[in-house]
């Protein structure tokens, strides 16, 4: 029986993933992929959780094994049913169609928590109904749910691993969600056979050992409420290091689609691991709490070191080497095209797993202990699960929101990480408390001080992941992301964000391409709307126009980037025209998800660029897609232009899907469309472009450059049919192949 159990809770978990990272991905083109977004949209999916564990606990005492069993494939088909009508709910209905519903902040959260409430709650009573059905001797109560804990917890590290590599890269978002319906229906059916099976057996005798109440020779029973105050710092622990561990991956690795799934899958390997490997230790623990306040001493107390170590390590170290020479390099390795396994393996296994192996290993080796200390009858034993697992989640909750929020704007990653480790002291304190300085707790809690103190700020730290030793470095980091700005030989700024390098300063090259044709092409572009601030050359450029009074709105969704160009113009030799820019009272730079503002601005422009971004970063396909330039053509003013970086050849068919009319300038790389037909001017672009006025914007050699590009522009014919990027199929993001 426990081997179907297993199977069942298995596929349950790897479900529960493959639409936590498919829901997150639609749920985001509600209210936009900023960190705040994000972070409510997580939040509501574990709230769900956490009332669903609670509510089970609640019932999983009312009912018998086998109901409980029953209830639990009940919850798997109407999981399946829900996720079956997912995507037309989220995307069709609630984007597409009722969209504005989300333009008010606190309005919005609470939607996202309503659509998502329905199945989180199911998802979340699934452990205390199982424990239930599969508990019958308290004695090997821990064994049993850690089990059940650990087999789910692998089957969700494969539903985010197999979710990105396999079903949204080959098939799209759909096929993601449709995958982890048949996932669900299967652990339903599996369950409704045991259901019968157990019928027709009929019922099971209660054994003397079943009726027994687990004793401890060593150590007392604790107040439950105690190990729900323990377990929940314990979740705010977990979370909270999990983005602190994501945000370091994601500069160190230069993010890409597929860097979240995989890192969560190392994460959730090590929990599950950790699970099991705890079941082969439960029954010789003889004091929970000793134990359970050891590990989450020794889980923080690595996690803080190590981020120490990380820094401190001498950059010539044999294999560090290797790392420290990519964090600085300008391109990053995107997986999902040529895979180089070696590079891969250091990665996106040896990182992380040396980062946060042991630490989730630890976290998981906790689970079946704490239940050893709590189950005292198989009767209740649903309930106790599913409490201990809510007041889990509130933590986590509260973890992600006061560090996604609150710390890591405050003070920064390796501040927040400090915070953690007095965290540990509290538990180190407990542990004195309880047992005396005979006991391991005196020195766990001075090399968790000392961690504490070893932890760099945030200059240093950052520096060393952006691979540079320059001390003029800037770097800023809040709740949205990290930016760099690192000085070059060159006397040449090269701006960073999310550890890739997007540009640089003084202005010129594409970007100025990018902003000054379509307002040359343009014959009054008064309204202009930038996706993208980066260096500010994209933006700057598009206010070339000195015969027309113009109002420019940039979208830059990292805040960092504006508060580092205004620390940089306050250099002894600023580049070129960055103050000017930044004085410039045409300019309103936002902090938002740009395409998000576009579409609930319900503003029109007569030019809307989103300025260049590698369409391997995460995210990227909602700046790709061919509902994003429908989206552009939709804000247009009559006349008006929208530009687009075309990198690949699936940008270049999309864009010309959704737009009739385009202009190709330079090599193509630039491309300018329109639902109107677009006038090939080169003397009237040429005289806009040398007036006098614009020369002294610009810059001769910015000007000559500009001219290079537009002289050659040439109207496009319409595309022949081909592969496009889709909102549910964003192909160049995953490197789908052809």
């Amino acid at each position: 029986m426990l081997f179907v159990v297993g199977l069942a809770f298995f596929l349950s978990g790897a479900a529960a993933l493959a639409y936590q990272v498919a829901w997150q991905r639609l749920l985001a083109l509600q209210t936009g992929v900023g960190l705040y977004s994000i972070a409510v949209i997580v939040a509501a999916f574990m709230l769900g959780l956490g009332l669903g564990s609670h509510l089970g606990a609640v019932v999983s005492a009312r009912v018998s094994r086998a109901r409980a069993l029953a209830l639990f494939a009940a919850c798997e088909l109407a999981i399946a049913a829900f996720g079956s009508v997912s995507g037309t709910l989220y995307y069709d209905w609630l984007y597409v169609r009722w969209g504005w519903v989300y333009d008010e902040p606190l309005r919005a959260g609470l939607l996202q928590f309503a659509s998502l409430a329905l199945p989180t709650i199911l998802m979340g009573m699934s452990l205390p109904f199982l424990t239930r059905a599969t508990v019958r001797d308290v004695g090997t109560a821990g064994e049993t749910i850690g089990f059940l804990y650990g087999i789910n917890v692998l089957g969700a590290a494969v539903g985010a691993l197999a979710t990105p590599w396999v079903f949204i890269r080959h098939h799209g978002i759909a096929a993601a969600i449709l995958a982890a319906v048949g996932a669900n229906v299967v652990a339903g059916l599996c369950a409704v056979g045991l259901a019968l099976w157990q019928r027709r057996a009929g019922p099971v005798e209660r054994t003397e050992t079943e009726r027994k109440t687990q004793t401890h020779a060593e150590e007392a029973r604790r107040p439950f409420r105690r190990w729900l105050a323990l377990y929940a710092l314990s979740g705010f622990c977990a979370l909270a290091l999990e983005i602190l561990w994501f945000r370091v991956l994601d500069v160190a690795l230069k993010s890409t689609a597929y860097t979240f799934g995989t890192l969560l899958t190392v994460y959730l390997l090590g929990s599950g691991t950790g699970a099991l490997a705890g079941i082969a230790i439960v029954r010789r623990v003889r004091r929970p709490l000793r134990a359970f306040l050891v590990l989450q001493c020794l889980l923080l107390l690595y996690a803080g070191g190590l981020l120490a170590l990380l820094v401190r390590v001498p950059t010539s170290t044999p294999g560090y080497e290797w790392y420290y020479e990519l964090w600085g390099g300008a391109r990053s390795f995107n997986l999902g095209g040529a895979m180089y396994w070696d590079s891969f393996v250091r990665l996106y296994v040896v990182l992380p797993l040396v980062l946060f192996g042991p630490p989730t290993v630890l976290m998981g080796l906790s689970f079946p202990i704490l239940q050893k200390a709590v189950q005292d009858d198989p009767a209740t034993s649903g309930w106790r699960t599913g409490v201990l697992q809510a007041a889990n989640i509130a933590g986590c909750v509260a973890g992600s929101l006061v560090v996604g929020l609150l710390t890591l704007t405050l003070v920064g990653t390796p501040g927040t990480m400090r915070l953690l480790l007095l965290v540990g002291l509290v538990f180190a304190g407990l542990g004195l408390r309880a047992y005396g300085a005979r006991g391991p707790f005196l020195p766990l809690a001075a090399l968790l001080a000392l961690a504490a103190v070893a932890l760099p700020d945030r200059h240093a730290f950052w520096m060393r992941l952006h691979g540079t030793a320059a001390e003029a470095t800037l770097v800023d980091e809040d709740a949205t992301g990290v930016a760099a700005l690192i000085p070059g030989d060159d006397r040449r700024w090269q701006v960073w964000s999310g550890g890739r390098t997007h540009s640089a300063l003084p202005f010129g090259g594409i970007h100025t391409v990018l902003g000054a044709a379509p307002a040359l092409m343009h014959p009054a572009p008064r309204a202009v709307a930038i996706i993208g601030l980066g260096s500010g050359d994209t933006a700057a450029s598009a206010g070339c126009r000195r015969d027309v009074e113009q109002h420019i709105t940039v979208f830059e969704i990292f805040a960092p980037q504006r508060r580092l160009l205004g620390r940089l113009r306050l250099q002894p030799d600023p580049p070129a025209r960055l103050g000017r820019f930044l004085d410039d009272p045409r300019f309103d730079i936002r902090t938002a998800d740009g395409r998000n503002a576009l579409d609930r601005g319900g503003a029109a422009y007569d030019v809307i660029e989103a300025d260049a971004l590698w369409p391997t970063s995460p995210y990227a396909g909602n700046l790709y897609s061919l509902e994003f330039f429908a989206l552009c053509a939709r804000r247009l003013n009559p006349g008006g232009l929208v530009t687009t970086w075309a990198p690949t050849d699936r940008v270049r068919t999309t864009f010309q899907a959704a737009l009739p009319y385009v202009v190709a300038v330079g090599d193509g790389s630039v491309l300018i469309g329109s639902r109107s037909p677009i006038p090939i001017e080169p003397e009237q672009w040429r005289r806009r472009l040398f007036d006098p006025a614009v020369i002294a914007y610009l810059g001769p050699p910015r000007v000559h450059g500009v001219w290079a590009e537009i002289a050659g522009a040439r109207a496009l014919p319409p595309s022949p049919p081909g592969q496009m990027n889709r909102d549910l199929f964003p192909r160049d993001e995953f490197h789908s192949p052809d």
